[in-house]
């Protein structure tokens, strides 16, 4: 799964950079990002165009009957095609979601130890996402997105068994093409990452969202976890 992320300004940058989208001036660089955050996406606009969207984290489906219920943050891979909730998003509503890294945690003792991953190099990434549009009986039009999730590489796995899907520049241009609809011209994309990989144990001040600095990166106290390595690096 994936229930928190980071992104960096200059990442975010970079990203629309490449993508050729106009960034959004107003973000700053968010270290918790947790779902009902609304946060930046890119996704096709008219005339072969990308554009940057500000979505809400949680996706509503466009046939629920309110948006009060549990938002779902995170849509596995193996049911896009044919979960009612995903399906017709996933033929022509996709997205990517820009972040620098995401967290899991390990459990030790009473304590959620969080663990930051992200490409070597602090690459910055591209998550898959799907987005949808919901409106009131009143009108009231709110847009959500949800990070499509697969199976765990042997970085991520030592901690979960699923990461969010980290698509390479070749996949997200396939991703984000509006021509391609048919699932079983999308599925090949939705698969662990395959670049390399690092994680190493951040601050406990994760776990609570009301952290949202730049410390959440530190490494948490020596030995405050009384076991385990305090550095993994270079992993694939």
């Amino acid at each position: 799964m994936c229930g928190r992320y980071v992104l960096k300004r200059q990442d975010l940058e970079d990203l629309m950079a490449q993508l050729g989208v106009k960034d959004p001036r107003d973000f700053v660089s968010r270290y918790n990002i947790a779902p009902t955050t609304v946060v930046p996406a890119i996704r096709p606009a008219a005339a072969g165009a990308r554009e940057a969207a500000a979505l809400r984290w949680g996706l509503v489906p466009a046939w629920a009957k309110d948006a009060a219920g549990a938002p779902l943050a995170n849509a596995r891979a193996e049911g896009l095609a044919t979960r009612p909730a995903f399906r017709e998003a996933f033929r022509r509503r996709r997205c990517v979601l820009p972040a620098s890294g995401f967290y899991e945690w390990e459990t030790r003792g009473r304590t959620k130890w969080p663990q930051y991953f992200q490409l070597a190099g602090e690459a910055p990434c591209l998550f898959a996402g799907l987005w949808e549009t919901w409106r009131s009986t009143d009108g009231v039009e709110l847009q959500t997105c949800t990070i499509v999730t697969t199976r765990a590489n042997a970085v991520v796995g030592t901690f979960h068994d699923r990461m969010p899907v980290i698509l390479p520049p070749d996949a997200a241009a396939r991703w984000l093409d509006p021509a391609v609809t048919e699932p079983a011209a999308l599925e090949p994309l939705l698969v662990p990452a395959a670049a390399p990989m690092s994680v190493r144990p951040v601050s406990p001040r994760v776990n609570s969202v009301r952290h949202d600095g730049p410390e959440n990166l530190e490494p948490p106290p020596a030995g405050g976890d009384g076991s385990g390595p305090q550095l993994a690096l270079g992993l694939e």
